[in-house]
């Protein structure tokens, strides 16, 4: 992402009938939530916007190459990163994730739940892979994504 890029951007997706929210900060995304109506101090264009418009439409993308920026606890942390690596179409639960993340177990499922609900990136760390677990996303985008990637 281009370092220029500083900011917030929004749009209308038809797809929720909602608008998707990108915040940005030196070239990294840093938010994505889903306001009911397009903040009046949001431009409306950036690459990553796009891209997550495309994907409630219905392209496959794993936005692998987005960088982000999570300033959230150590722990959720690892959780998020962790969660970031389901593919596209497949599911993961509480437990397998608790397990995959250096110091947790699948006792921790409620450190994997916290960091989901408060997932700052919801689509780019795709929490409604977890079918277990909560979504930052509204539950109409969870929906969604799951109807889309066939989950």
């Amino acid at each position: 992402m281009d370092e220029a890029i500083t900011g917030i951007y929004a749009r209308e997706s038809p797809a929720i009938d909602r608008v998707v929210q990108l915040g940005a900060a030196s070239g990294r995304v840093i938010s994505i939530s889903f306001p009911e109506e397009v903040p009046a101090d949001a431009a409306g264009d950036h690459p990553v916007l796009e891209r997550l418009l495309a994907a409630l439409d219905g392209e496959e993308d794993d936005f692998g190459d987005v960088t982000v920026a999570l300033t959230v606890p150590t722990p959720h942390r690892g959780v998020l990163e962790e969660v970031r690596t389901i593919p596209y179409g497949r599911e993961r639960d509480v437990a397998s994730i608790a397990r995959s993340v250096p110091d947790l177990d699948d006792e921790d499922g409620e450190t994997v739940r916290a960091a989901l609900r408060e997932n700052p990136l919801p689509i780019l760390i795709p929490d409604h892979r977890v079918p277990d677990g909560p979504s930052a996303a509204p539950a109409a985008v969870e929906a969604r994504l799951r109807s889309l990637e066939g989950i």
